[in-house]
């Protein structure tokens, strides 16, 4: 039907042509009597006539779609992440209308809610950067710009890649070299601990890791479905992924009034509410606590090991933050370390797995997404399941990879860049030791404001009062009351933080989630404007 006259001229004209063959195919007139001659350089003109009737004709061609919110997964659909929920997307329609010139009362948005180190501008450390520079373009490895510490330690990594590519795949554990270093990091760190490289998992970011690792862990249904134990208020990545698996969710609430410290009696309590709905076997810990910055102490951790051990738990240890620890008189203390100091019944039973990230901690490079996790006592069978589990992602990034070496093999005392990279390291925790205590002055110094101290981590979760005339309101917009208040705060000083009810809370109370990333001067000024935002609210609602 087409002649060489006539040339197609997009989606269009295509849609319309189908529909005049399917009017023929009906009985009308053949499709190329319906075609209106082309016009001068081809492109064929159409009447107002036969565009409705092809248009019509089309809509009654299309199907409803497979895929519907009532027909997708809906373990998939009951997944919620408050870290970049609701309030973020509206955060984003903000700077959308800044960028188009709309007026606001603020200039710029600020986003402190979440832990996204270099987005706020801290400066990355640069040892970290060379090596992972040296191992993309190795080229550079005869450049006297790079330290030979650093070329030494990319050499070795690229040794150990396929190819000597850091473009190669890995196998599914990790390169074996980079497991041996966190194998290592861990005797040191762990003060002679024995730890075994077969044992380590590479992993991107923790947050592969700990979802991994629940994957394999949750069996059963009905009451005999497994329960995961977290803290509450916890990390949304652990409710999302126990919606995801269709695991149940089993609280257990952190002791605001003693500093979000954990107490085995309230474990206690949970563990058994929850036999009688479920089958709980997993138990989550969050040391040092996001959201809550809490840094538990050695006693804390031998009666949680202790109640793992009692009730036949198998531990999940999230300790990424373990160099955040900012408070006098609280110290990191790995569980592995701990477990293996209580003795031989508690160290060859009790299963463990732990991970570590290169996204928190001085680094804060998140965009690699770099992580281990060790496991320990599992069982023979299961560990051949693990690795082919992990072998269907076939591995995690190998730019991630390094980047994690780098952190548990850094430069030592004697090398050429251990001065600057222990000044650089210094300066970054130093700082955010300064910011922890700014932020918990000035915010206990608000009426209607209580924060704890922050002990460690990146975060702060202070408790804020809202008025009964504010709840109700925010009832009418349906929405929780603290994601009312921070909706009202960004609206209105462009401040983006996330509701406490995202990471659950007790009920009655409020609070929000707050980084402490930004730069010193920006955070005190985010601060002020937090404090007059809540005298108003509070004078607006009561």
């Amino acid at each position: 039907c087409e002649g060489p006259g006539v040339r197609r001229s997009g989606g269009r004209d295509t849609a319309l042509r189908r529909a005049a063959s399917l009017a023929a195919a009906r009985g009308g007139r053949p499709p190329c009597a319906r075609l209106p001659p082309p016009a001068r350089g081809g492109t064929v003109r159409w009447s107002s006539a036969a565009k409705a009737s092809a248009v019509k004709i089309n809509e009654k061609a299309s199907r409803e779609k497979i895929l519907t919110l009532e027909s997708m997964n809906p373990q998939v659909k009951a997944v919620e992440y408050a870290v970049r929920g609701p309030i973020v997307l509206k955060a984003g329609e903000i700077e959308k209308e800044l960028r188009k010139g709309i007026k606001k009362p603020f200039t710029e948005v600020i986003k402190a809610n979440i832990g996204d180190a270099h987005a706020m501008g801290q400066r990355p450390i640069t040892f970290l950067r060379q090596v992972v520079a040296l191992c993309t373009y190795p080229n550079l490895l005869d450049s006297p710009s790079f330290p030979e510490d650093a070329k030494k330690r990319a050499r070795r990594i690229l040794q150990g890649c396929g190819g000597n590519s850091l473009g190669s795949y890995s196998a599914s554990q990790g390169i074996n070299c980079i497991r041996e270093d966190v194998a290592s990091y861990i005797e040191r760190r762990d003060g002679g601990v024995p730890a075994d490289p077969d044992n380590i998992y590479l992993t991107t970011g923790a947050s592969d890791g700990i979802a991994t690792i629940l994957k394999i862990l949750v069996s059963g249904g009905g009451k005999s479905r497994t329960g995961v134990m977290i803290p509450i208020p916890q990390y949304p990545l652990y409710s999302a992924a126990i919606s995801e698996l269709d695991a149940i969710q089993v609280n257990y609430y952190l002791d605001e009034e003693n500093c979000w410290a954990l107490d085995v009696n309230e474990l206690r309590r949970s563990l058994n509410e929850a036999k009688a709905y479920c089958n709980p076997k997993v138990l989550c810990i969050i040391n040092p606590g996001n959201p809550t910055g809490q840094v538990q102490n050695r006693k804390c951790i031998e009666d949680v090991i202790h109640f793992a051990w009692e009730e036949k738990l198998f531990l999940l240890a999230d300790e990424v933050y373990q160099d955040n620890v900012y408070s006098e008189g609280c110290q990191f203390h790995s569980f592995k370390k701990i477990l293996y100091e209580m003795g031989p019944e508690y160290y060859n039973n009790v299963e463990l797995a732990s991970f570590h990230s290169t996204s928190k901690g001085y680094m804060g490079e998140c965009g690699y997404r770099g992580g281990y996790m060790e496991v320990i006592n599992l069982h023979p069978e299961i560990k051949g399941q693990l690795v082919k589990l992990l072998s269907v992602r076939l591995c995690p990034p190998v730019s991630g990879q390094a980047a994690m070496d780098i952190v548990v093999n850094p430069p030592i005392p004697g090398e050429e860049s251990y001065s600057q990279f222990i000044k650089e390291k210094e300066s970054v925790l130093n700082n955010l030791a300064k910011k922890a205590k700014l932020t918990e002055d000035m915010f206990n110094k608000v009426p209607g404001i209580h924060c704890n101290p922050l002990q460690g981590a990146m975060y702060a979760f202070p408790r804020i009062f809202i008025p009964s005339k504010a709840i109700e309101e925010a009832k009418a917009h349906k929405m929780a009351p603290d994601m009312f208040y921070c909706m009202k705060l960004l609206e209105e000083t462009g401040i983006c933080v996330v509701p406490g009810s995202g990471f659950g809370q007790r009920e009655g109370s409020y609070h929000f989630r707050m980084t402490i990333l930004p730069p010193v001067e920006k955070l005190k000024i985010l601060l002020e404007k937090v404090k007059d935002f809540h005298i108003k609210f509070l004078e607006k609602y009561a």
